[in-house]
């Protein structure tokens, strides 16, 4: 190949992947529209460009509803986003609604929105717009800038939102995830403490319509610092994954998850396991070569992909973990456990499970004792989240 050769096909997913090891800053560009209503984007792309005259940047996509009406008004305000602002950025990713009726705002010198507690404000005029591709590339003059917060800032890092640390990270916001979303963010204090506590991993998981989604995860200062499975990963859910979730449906709807299991599915067994979550409230997976393999297959699925042949071998490497890794029926304090995952749920107003919190990356070799201390702190997580959400315990059976 030669440097003239530029018809070079590059696959869209492994170009985002490859980029995504990039961390950015998070930015919320704002402006007015004609009527004088506050309109707004969360971008990444965003930089500096000249000191003289000062000049910024930012890469809106071409597709975005949003910037013309930023282009209309010829001005934009940058609002520099800390770690805490999270919320900000979903209220943002809202279609078809007023995506400022919970963000607090006054303006700028030119008006445009500069949103409370963000770290900095700079008041631009547009210079200019080029096109790039999908996306535009515009330039602003500098009128008047701001520090207001010198906390930390909000990054976005191969596909979540964090700080600077890495470890503790949240999903993309979605449309279908906005909700789920803003329950991590409450239950985002309980998961970073287990993390550290515990030196593990902690995630959160929860199920939309047929699809099992990790949106959340803290992880120990000590451990790498990728999750175990990317955020914002989709993947089939089907038998016997995150079973907690299911642990508490009845009738038409647990029928029908347990159907996903394909005819190979030992149901007596996955009935068994199921009645152990319920009773007890927590769950327990063992390590296994099959839960290895499994892993392998949803690492090659693409992020927000849960269909087509890559979902079909998740689907069928999720069929062939086997059920006697699951939910032993007896912890022995004086043995010793391989495992995989320890996992407690998270209810909501209506007593059903609405978050799955995890552990993963446990040490090798745990006593029974230690899992029990494991499970514990767990547990009593899930429960101060259940409370945060103003959520209830089922009654034991």
């Amino acid at each position: 190949m030669t440097l003239t050769e530029t018809n070079t096909v590059i696959d869209p997913g492994h170009f985002r992947t490859v980029l995504g090891h990039f961390p950015t800053g998070v930015v919320a560009i704002t402006s007015t529209d004609s009527a004088g209503d506050p309109v707004g984007m969360a971008v990444g792309s965003f930089t500096s460009v000249s000191l003289d005259p000062p000049l910024v940047a930012f890469l809106p996509d071409k597709s975005s509803t949003s910037f013309p009406k930023i282009r209309e008004s010829g001005r934009f305000c940058v609002n520099v986003l800390g770690a805490g602002q999270q919320d900000v950025c979903r209220s943002l990713a809202l279609k078809g609604s007023d995506k400022f009726a919970s963000i607090s705002w006054t303006p700028t010198p030119y008006g445009n929105p500069r949103i409370h507690d963000s770290i900095a404000w700079i008041d631009c005029t547009i210079e200019k717009v080029h096109d790039a591709g999908d996306h535009f590339l515009v330039i602003g003059r500098v009128a008047s800038l701001e520090v207001d917060d010198a906390a930390s800032p909000l990054i976005f890092f191969q596909g979540g939102y964090g700080c600077f640390s890495s470890t503790s990270l949240t999903a993309p916001g979605e449309a279908d995830l906005l909700r789920p979303l803003s329950i991590v963010d409450q239950a985002r204090p309980e998961m970073d403490g287990l993390a550290r506590e515990l030196g593990v991993e902690c995630c959160a998981s929860v199920a939309i319509r047929d699809q099992l989604v990790l949106v959340g995860s803290s992880m120990a200062s000590t451990l790498p610092t990728s999750p175990h499975i990317r955020l914002g990963q989709r993947m089939p859910f089907v038998p016997p994954l995150a079973l907690p979730l299911m642990a508490w449906s009845e009738g038409r709807e647990l029928d029908k998850w347990i159907g996903r299991g394909g005819e190979a599915l030992d149901r007596d067994l996955l009935v068994q396991a199921t009645a152990r979550v319920r009773d007890r409230g927590w769950s327990l997976v063992l390590r296994s070569d099959a839960q290895v393999r499994f892993e392998r297959a949803v690492a090659r699925l693409p992020l927000t992909d849960a269909t087509g042949d890559l979902a079909s071998e998740v689907t069928e490497a999720a069929r062939a973990l086997s059920l006697e890794g699951y939910e032993p029926a007896e912890i022995d304090p004086a043995a010793t456990y391989d495992v995989r995952i320890i996992s407690a749920p998270a209810f909501g107003k209506d007593a059903q499970p609405v978050l799955l919190l995890s552990l993963y990356q446990l040490p090798r070799q745990l006593s029974g004792a230690s899992v029990e201390r494991y499970r514990d702190l767990l547990m009593t997580a899930a429960q101060t989240v259940t409370e945060k959400l103003g959520g209830h315990t089922p009654p034991a059976a």
